[in-house]
C-alpha cells in the first residue's frame, strides 16, 4: 500500500476565525486534516494534513485560492516574516524513501498554482537545494519584488509580478521537521541573542528567530528543528534556559506548532528518564503499529 504524504501549509492569518475555519474546511475536503495551530501574535496558522499526492494537491489548491481571496498582505501585521497569504506549502514524505514522490508532488502543485491561480511560485528545500524560506522572506514582499525586477530571482512558475494582496507562494519538498517555540519573560534583544546562539552554531539544523509577542507580553525563541536526531528538543530547551538566565530572562513555557515525529518524543523521554538504549521499539503502541 502506498504511504500518504504530509503537508504543513502556513497561512498568514492567525486572528480572524472565519478565515481560519474556511481554510480548514478547504484543506479537509479531500485530505485528512490532523491539526490546526493558529497564533495571534504571529498572525499565522499552520495546518497539518495527510493524503495521496492527488488529494493533497486538490485540497491545497482550494485552500490557496481561499487565502488569495480572503487575506490581504497590505493590511497584515504580525511577528512572523512572510511573503505570501499562502506563505509556505511543504510536501513531506513520512519515510525517507518517499522523498522523490514528495518532490514530484511539490513541482506539480507549484505548476498548477502558477497556471490556475495566477500567483508567482518559488521552489525551495529539496525542490531547490540551498534555498529555504528565509532566502525569499528577507525584506518581505517588497524586497522580493525588487530582486525579481533586478533580475536576481525569477519565479519558477506563474507571473513575475507578486499579487498585491496575496504576494507569492513558496512550495517545496522537505524532510519532517519540528516547529517548536520557547517563550520568555525578558527583552527582545535577549531573545534575539539566544536565537543567534542556538541557530546552527549551537545545534546543527536548527533555524531560530527572536520575536516579540505583544499580545502575550512575552518574547519568543521561535525554532524549526530540521534534524531532531542531531538536535534533541530537551537539550535545546536546556540551552535556551541557560542562555536566558545569563541575560536576565526566564523561560515561562514552550509550545509545539503542529505535530512531531514519535521518535523525537521517545528520544526526549529516554534521556530524561535515563533509560539506556531506549528507542521506539520500547513503546507499546509503536510496536503494535509495526506488526
Amino acid at each position: 500500500m502506498t504511504r500518504p504524504l504530509e503537508s504543513v501549509p502556513n497561512f498568514s492569518e492567525g486572528r480572524e476565525r472565519a478565515t481560519i475555519d474556511a481554510l480548514a474546511a478547504a484543506l479537509g475536503r479531500r485530505a485528512r486534516l490532523l491539526d490546526v495551530h493558529a497564533d495571534a501574535d504571529h498572525n499565522r496558522s499552520v495546518f497539518t494534513l495527510v493524503g495521496s499526492a492527488d488529494e493533497l494537491t486538490e485540497s491545497l489548491l482550494e485552500a490557496i485560492a481561499c487565502a488569495r481571496d480572503r487575506i490581504d498582505l497590505r493590511r497584515h501585521e504580525g511577528a512572523h516574516p512572510r511573503v505570501g497569504a499562502a506563505d509556505v506549502v511543504p510536501l513531506v514524505p513520512l519515510a525517507a524513501e518517499d522523498m522523490e514522490r514528495a518532490r514530484a508532488a511539490a513541482r506539480a502543485l507549484a505548476e498548477r498554482i502558477g497556471g490556475e491561480l495566477g500567483l508567482p511560485v518559488f521552489l525551495y528545500g529539496e525542490s531547490a537545494p540551498g534555498r529555504g524560506p528565509a532566502f525569499f522572506r528577507r525584506g518581505g514582499p517588497e524586497e522580493l519584488q525588487r530582486r525579481i525586477d533586478a533580475g536576481e530571482l525569477d519565479p519558477d512558475f506563474g507571473p513575475r509580478r507578486l499579487d498585491e494582496r496575496a504576494g507569492a507562494v513558496l512550495v517545496g519538498a522537505r524532510r519532517p521537521l519540528i516547529a517548536f517555540n520557547v517563550n520568555l519573560r525578558g527583552s527582545l534583544e535577549a531573545a534575539q541573542a539566544i536565537a543567534e546562539v542556538v541557530r546552527e552554531r549551537g545545534f546543527p539544523g536548527v533555524r531560530a528567530l527572536g520575536l516579540e509577542l505583544p499580545r502575550a507580553g512575552l518574547v519568543q525563541v521561535s525554532m524549526n528543528v530540521e534534524d531532531y536526531e542531531a538536535a534533541a528538543l530537551h537539550e535545546i530547551v536546556d540551552r535556551v534556559a541557560w542562555e536566558a538566565s545569563a541575560r536576565g530572562a526566564e523561560v515561562v513555557g514552550s509550545e509545539l506548532v503542529g505535530l512531531m515525529p514519535a521518535g523525537a518524543v521517545v528520544a526526549a523521554a529516554g534521556s530524561l528518564l535515563r533509560i539506556d538504549g531506549f528507542d521506539p521499539a520500547h513503546v507499546l503502541e509503536l510496536r503494535l503499529l509495526d506488526e
